[in-house]
């Protein structure tokens, strides 16, 4: 476990997104206080949950973009990832997609509250929600047996729909949403799909 905790804190963007969660801690839960600073902690962590399901299911698995450059983008975010699932360097979420959409959701916490602290404490903790997504995801396409009977289900859960069917099973850290949007399925009861690998055949060739 060793060997895989240090290549995976070692990535650039764990590392990196890992001090921005810290410096948010830092800036919003001193002032607000205890009780304030984990409530909009818990918020942020909710969010990102939230924006974990329908990203994964509407924006990665879109249908593949006309523009080239768009396409790349598509690619290198999910596409590319069914394809490779081993691969180390399609594993992360790259920086230049998760600091954009960070940013976002500190600037978005601040036009509503009009509260910097608050807004710091909201983004950490959808950076700390981050990590922990970034682990789960690590662990399921690594040579990791998980510990807990959950960490085994969850990685099994993931695999799923990258060797299944790519049409359900979209919640990586946990399956809540897929049971309310109806993307939750027995995994007995579904067929086996072509396209699980290579999302949409044409985006390869184009």
């Amino acid at each position: 476990m060793g060997r895989y905790l240090r290549e995976f804190v070692s990535h650039e963007s764990i590392w990196l997104m890992g001090l921005l969660a810290l410096a948010a801690w830092a800036c919003g839960v001193p002032a607000l206080g205890a009780w304030r600073g984990w409530l909009c902690v818990i918020i942020g962590i909710a969010v990102f949950y939230v924006s974990e399901y329908f990203t994964h299911r509407f924006v990665f698995h879109a249908k593949p973009p006309k523009q080239a450059w768009l396409l790349k983008i598509f690619r290198r975010l999910h596409y590319d990832h069914h394809e490779e699932p081993q691969n180390l360097r399609l594993l992360f979420l790259p920086v230049w997609y998760s600091i954009p959409n960070f940013l976002v959701v500190f600037a978005a916490s601040w036009l509503i509250t009009r509260s910097l602290p608050l807004a710091a404490c909201v983004t950490a903790g959808g950076l700390t929600a981050l990590e922990y997504y970034e682990w789960t995801h690590y662990v399921a396409h690594r040579p990791i047996i998980p510990r807990t009977r959950w960490g085994r289900w969850m990685k099994k859960y993931h695999l799923w729909h990258h060797f299944k069917n790519e049409h359900f099973w979209f919640g990586v850290t946990n399956p809540s949403l897929d049971f309310l949007a109806g993307t939750y399925r027995n995994v007995h009861e579904v067929e086996l799909s072509p396209t699980a690998r290579k999302l949409y055949e044409k985006s390869s060739n184009s």
